[in-house]
């Protein structure tokens, strides 16, 4: 069977890696991929935002399954373009991307259905919204309504914070992503991310993780795209997730059919474990970044099994096996980066990396003649299995030791909350 791959991150990269090992595939491609895609797929220049030109390309490749990554192509219904033209994909249709292109639209979804996930209020004009800031507890969590490339939600200590944040969105620093605005409740608790595959009817848990959004160190500096993550989560218990699956997920899956738009495709939890369970705090309508990475990691099973009985409406034929190890991966960055990264640095040793074990996935990376360079803030994923978190974690800092990039860096505590629960 020949692929296609959308997309040119580091999630694009692990997934075609992995997709490379089927014996099911033929041929493989990526649009627009980048220099570490190249070296498992053909990467094509195409425009994801240009849905006939996809078709076309499909149609003259035979292509049998397109797998969409990026959350702009699903919001914008790449897949309904698709499925119009009757080309398999992987993925959910604009509606159903609602549930992560819209905050509000699954707030609503949750009240509506008895998902638990923070109070909430949505608003769509900046006064409104202040006067409801004057009687709300703090901290306060501010979010835009819509798509903002990971810089929508501002966690508000102080009144003036909160107020500053909602005229922000409102002034349209962000866009039209923020022309609506929701503010919730802030919750307390850790962080985790449950996956699951969904193919409209059926859902299945599909493996955990912890991210590490602060850029720095000790959970310091500001937000980014994530600057390493592990799994699977030891904090998400079997109970725990069976919660989270019963309460969280499977709910929604039903609550989405049920409305006329089901969802297919992967469903990313983000959950906050507080001391009453499991909360939602958003849904994302793909695989995460760098989350994607450790989950192919540890992946024991054929992918494009998985993602063709997803498509198929046929995910009851398949169980997800798992190696019987930690993944941890470790994201290096260009200098400047989350703020604005200083590109084409050169880029040495990622062959040294690799020799430990590791697996290096490009994601802001480009060429410059012979020479691989920097073309993005968040630019590499050293990726490592172990026996747990603390081995994978050990195993992955001895291949970024290895990685000669001067206009790179890291933080050297990627996996802290679990290395601390296994050496206790």
């Amino acid at each position: 069977m020949n692929v296609l791959v959308i997309g040119g991150g580091g999630r694009e990269h692990a997934l075609c890696w992995k997709l490379a090992q089927s014996p099911r595939l033929r041929k493989l491609y990526c649009a627009p991929g980048n220099p570490g895609i190249a070296e498992v797929a053909e990467v094509v220049a195409l425009d994801a935002a240009d849905h006939l030109a996809v078709v076309a390309f499909c149609e003259a490749q035979a292509i049998g399954l397109v797998v969409v990554g990026p959350e702009q192509p699903l919001v914008d219904g790449l897949v309904d373009t698709l499925r119009r033209h009757r080309i398999h994909a992987f993925g959910p249709t604009a509606a159903a991307a609602q549930l992560e292109g819209s905050k509000a639209f699954t707030k609503e979804l949750c009240q509506s259905h008895g998902i638990p996930t923070a109070a909430y209020e949505c608003f769509d004009d900046v006064d409104s919204a202040r006067a409801y800031l004057a009687d709300q507890p703090l901290p306060i969590v501010i979010k835009a309504d819509g798509l903002a490339a990971g810089k929508g939600v501002v966690i508000a200590e102080t009144r003036a914070q909160a107020e500053a944040a909602v005229d922000m969105m409102f002034d349209g620093a962000l866009g039209e992503a923020g022309a609506s605005v929701v503010i919730e409740e802030f919750l307390t608790g850790e962080e985790v991310s449950l996956f699951a595959l969904v193919d409209g009817a059926t859902a299945i848990p599909f493996g955990s993780a912890q991210d590490h959004k602060r850029v720095g160190d000790g959970d310091t500096g500001p937000n980014t795209g994530g600057m390493g993550a592990y799994s699977p989560a030891p904090v998400l218990t079997r109970e725990l997730q069976d919660r989270a699956m019963r309460e969280i997920v499977e709910p929604t899956a039903r609550a989405m059919a049920s409305a006329g738009m089901p969802f297919h495709g992967v469903l990313y939890a983000g959950l906050m474990l507080t001391e009453d369970g499991p909360k939602l705090i958003e849904y994302n309508a793909r695989f995460g970044d760098p989350e994607c990475q450790v989950l192919m990691a540890r992946l024991d099973s054929d992918l494009l099994d998985i993602l063709l009985a997803v498509a198929d409406g046929q995910l009851w034929e398949i169980k997800p096996r798992w190696k019987d190890a930690s993944a941890l991966v470790v994201v290096m960055a260009a200098k400047g980066y989350p703020g604005t990264p200083k590109k084409g640095s050169e880029i040495r040793g990622i062959d040294a990396a690799e020799a430990t074990g590791a697996t290096v996935f490009h994601a802001g990376t480009g060429r410059d003649g012979d020479r691989l360079v920097a073309a993005g803030g968040r630019v590499l994923g050293i990726t490592a299995l172990g026996k747990n978190v603390t081995e994978a974690q050990a195993r992955a800092y001895e291949a970024v030791n290895r990685i000669d990039w001067p206009g790179g860096f890291c933080r050297r505590d990627i996996g802290w909350r679990a290395v601390e629960r296994e050496t206790r």
